[in-house]
């Protein structure tokens, strides 16, 4: 194999090969035999126009490549291509035109000159290619010949003759100018053909295309290495390792390892020396591309027993590749799928001198699972890619391994659980519960185990499948044998539950007494035959829900409550401000299916037959002392549904179904509307009509019955949120009452559209939103943002411009920021509703404002 000496690259970077000091004093006798030739070819070359001449000059030049049929002595061909080759290259990509190639019929003159670069020494021919090719117009004949002839280059293989070339060199001084630059050429190849040929780029050089060939290029050189290192020949795979690392940095790692993956996952396989060989191959991977390698590397692997092979013990060895493993990918990033997690945690629990890794991963990663900081501020898929991370290592880690830190972990998990169970988020409290439940079974199985009552979910059931310990089985064949049996046992289950006919047990003939084979009776249609003690009037149901044992009376009561209400709304007002009393404080005495919505209802119906007292009355009792966060919530809840009936266009009180229609009066109202039908189709066909306008009626206009009131339902509750109590603090713990307010003070605002009260309530919101703008918790910021559309939307264009102008004008760079770097992804979305109506606000309130 021949050696490359030192070269000299000039201020723009391209390599001159013919500066390259002599080897030895020995070669001066070959240098007067090659220059002289040379310097002939290359003046006849540079003007003749015969054909003949040309041909037989360039004959004569072949012989230095040993393609000849009489080639020069091996001293002369190395001279040749260490000195004078690029020089020759040069010579012939600046005579390429169409009329200097058809000097010879038949394209015999480019087959010769096409040889030169397809046979002598590949980086030489590679670097010289991609120079003309920078250095060419565009267009031009010379542009698309060379790119053509580069297409060829890399279709016959020879990139990885320019790979092999900078391995296989013997030891001496290293050659960074010439390594540069074939490491920046061959791994920007599509860059800079794409610069050059534009819309007439080739199919070669797209990347989806080159980089799967650069990949299978390095693994035919990786093989000849692999050959030669069984034939006790030394080698190197640092230029690989270079040009591998130069691709994932330039973000081309799903084209290049999705094929370099499963060739050396193949190869791998059994076979030590390519294990050693892969090893090596990521260990001289540079640190600055040590990150982009990794993460790709553990995409494309399938499993942890992949991944180990690839890379050994790469994280004891190589400090970057620590912090990427166990740092970046777990903690700085999270957009890794669960498979990827799985395989490089699996990774880490393979060998024994890795496991001690994994445990200090539990424990970093269970100490930002139980920071509050962190829950407040990690967005939520973050929080379950954390979660997911803590039951993959606790299904690989054992109990004789956790003892040690047993303390530390629980403390960790204790902290995570009440700092989430504290969330006003219903995913983050079901996330902490599961997460809870599976680690302290894992990490303390002597203590009482942790339950808790959640509804499961996609991602709960997930969780629950990754805490379940990895199989033993190495091999896919031992997974499948373990797996066999429960599949045949569960489709067993499956045909006996689907009614496929079973086999008796022995002693359950058909002639034993039993009642089974009995057809039961059909009771689906019965009902329930009540007592008639359902209450006939609202005072009834008041005195039955307070004073009454009897458990029927009073669930009559409260089923019959709501129609009552809106019967006899006379009666109702009454004792409007006792029955929300009572209503408010009532607690479920018996098994009532329903209940809470029974209740709720009811509520609504006395806010909306009396909105004035009953609304003061809610509302005094939201700030009063002795109420559970519950019943707080209840009376958000009730003021919001009223609120909502009140301003409902149209609206008409409501009617409780009381049965079908006597049957005397249903025929009279039938016949009644017949005849009025036939009358009035009679008058349509006599009449003559020149303009048909449209049929249909809209509804009738009405008032909006929440402007009168508005106030009563929005003041006293944004009154008095800065007062703690001494059972309830709105700005401290109770920030899940806090985010309920805060939505429905921007339902009420939305509600209070093209009322006279919406500019007040809008200038009081806005206010209110810009003390809380910076609040910790994702449910008050959703909260706080809606209220800012609800104002936009509801206080009319000219008073917002009048009334609240220095408020908008602050609103719109903190609503920028939190679209921008808010945590939460609802928080995001929202902050850009708000924005685009801010925009569309401006462009109605420019016209106002010039006239």
């Amino acid at each position: 194999m021949r050696n490359i000496l030192p070269v000299c690259a000039d201020a723009k970077g391209s390599v001159d090969f013919s500066r390259a000091p002599p080897v030895d004093s020995r070669m001066d006798p070959g240098q007067s035999a090659v220059l002289p030739t040379v310097r002939e070819a290359l003046r006849t070359l540079s003007s003749s126009e015969d054909g003949d001449c040309i041909l037989s000059t360039l004959g004569s030049l072949k012989r230095y490549l040993g393609g000849a049929e009489s080639p020069a002595p091996p001293g002369e061909q190395e001279e040749f291509a260490r000195r004078h080759f690029s020089d020759v290259l040069r010579c012939l990509v600046g005579r390429l035109s169409p009329g200097w190639l058809e000097l010879l019929p038949d394209g015999q003159l480019e087959d010769l000159w096409a040889s030169f670069f397809l046979e002598g020494p590949a980086d030489q021919a590679f670097l010289v290619l991609m120079e003309s090719i920078e250095g060419a117009a565009s267009p031009s004949f010379r542009l698309m010949k060379t790119a053509q002839l580069l297409a060829r280059f890399l279709r016959a293989g020879r990139m990885a003759a320019v790979m092999e070339g900078q391995c296989r060199q013997r030891a001496g001084p290293a050659f960074p100018p010439l390594q540069d630059a074939l490491l920046s050429k061959a791994v920007g190849l599509p860059d800079h053909l794409g610069n050059r040929l534009r819309r007439e780029n080739l199919e070669p050089f797209l990347p989806q295309n080159y980089f799967p060939l650069l990949g299978e290029e390095i693994v035919r050189v990786l093989q000849a290495l692999v050959d030669s290192l069984r034939g006790g020949w030394d080698c190197s795979v640092s230029f690989l390792s270079q040009v591998l690392g130069k691709a994932c940095v330039h973000g081309r790692q799903k084209e290049i390892l999705g094929v370099l993956v499963p060739r050396l996952t193949a190869l791998t396989r059994a076979n030590c020396l390519w294990q050693r060989v892969c090893w090596r191959l990521v260990e001289c991977v540079p640190d600055r591309a040590m990150e982009a390698l990794l993460t790709g590397l553990v995409e494309a692997a399938l499993g942890p027993e992949v991944l180990s092979r690839l890379l050994g013990n790469l994280v004891m060895k190589s400090k970057k590749a620590q912090f990427v493993m166990t740092r970046k990918i777990l903690f700085l990033q999270y957009r890794y799928s669960t498979p990827m997690l799985q395989s490089l945690l699996g990774y880490l629990a393979m060998d024994s001198q890795r496991r001690p890794l994994l445990i200090q991963v539990l424990k970093e990663l269970l100490e930002t699972w139980g920071s509050s900081s962190a829950i407040r501020h990690a967005s939520l898929p973050q929080q379950c890619y954390v979660s997911k991370a803590v039951l993959i290592c606790l299904a690989h880690l054992g109990e004789a391994e956790l003892r040690d830190s047993r303390e530390d972990l629980l403390a960790s998990l204790m902290a995570g659980v009440k700092s989430r169970l504290d969330s006003s988020l219903p995913a983050v409290r079901r996330l902490g519960m599961t997460v809870a439940e599976v680690a302290s079974t894992r990490i303390h199985p002597e203590g009482p185990p942790l339950r808790f009552q959640y509804e499961e979910d996609e991602l709960s059931r997930e969780l629950l499948a990754l805490a379940a310990p990895p199989p033993a089985a190495d091999s896919p064949s031992e997974a499948s044998l373990a797996v066999a049996p429960v599949a045949a046992e569960t489709t067993d289950r499956g045909s006996a539950d689907r009614g496929i006919p079973q086999a008796r047990p022995e002693g359950t003939g058909s002639d034993l007494d039993s009642d089974d084979e009995l057809v039961p009776y059909d009771m689906s249609g019965d009902r329930e035959l009540k007592s008639g003690k359902t209450p006939a009037y609202v005072r009834d149901c008041v005195e039955a829900l307070t004073s009454s044992e009897d458990w029927e009376r009073w669930e009559a009561a409260l089923r019959a409550l709501e129609g009552l209400i809106i019967r006899s709304p006379a009666a109702a007002r009454e004792v409007s401000v006792e029955l929300a009393k009572v209503l408010l404080h009532l607690e479920e005495k018996t098994s009532v299916v329903g209940f809470e919505g029974l209740r709720q209802r009811a509520l609504v119906a006395v806010v909306v037959t009396d909105p004035v007292p009953v609304a003061e009355y809610l509302t005094s009792q939201f700030y009063a002392l002795n109420f559970s966060l519950r019943q707080r919530m209840d009376i958000l809840d009730v003021l919001t549904l009223a609120a909502q009936e009140l301003s409902r266009p149209g609206r008409l009180p409501k009617t409780p179904q009381c049965g079908s229609p006597s049957p005397a009066s249903q025929p009279s109202s039938t016949q009644a509307s017949a005849w009025r039908a036939v009358v009035e189709e009679r008058i349509r066909s006599k009449t003559r009509r020149f303009t048909q306008g449209s049929a249909r009626r809209g509804p009738d206009a009405s008032p909006n019955e929440f402007n009168l009131v508005a106030g009563y339902f929005f003041f006293p509750l944004i009154r008095h949120f800065d007062r703690p109590l001494v059972t309830f603090d709105l700005l401290g713990e109770d920030q899940l009452v806090l985010g309920r307010l805060v939505h429905t003070l921007g339902a009420l605002m939305y509600l209070a559209v093209n009322t006279t009260v919406a500019v007040a309530m809008g200038k009081a919101l806005l206010e209110f939103v810009w003390t809380l703008r910076f609040h910790g918790d994702a449910y008050v910021r959703r909260g706080l943002l809606s209220a800012v559309s609800s104002i936009l939307l509801s206080v009319p264009a000219e008073r917002l411009l009048a009334d609240l102008p220095d408020e908008l004008l602050e609103a719109q760079p903190w609503l920028a920021d939190v679209a921008e770097q808010d945590p939460d992804e609802d928080c995001r979305v929202l902050a850009v509703k708000a924005l685009l109506l801010l925009e569309k606000l401006k462009g109605t309130l420019l016209p106002l404002s010039s006239s």
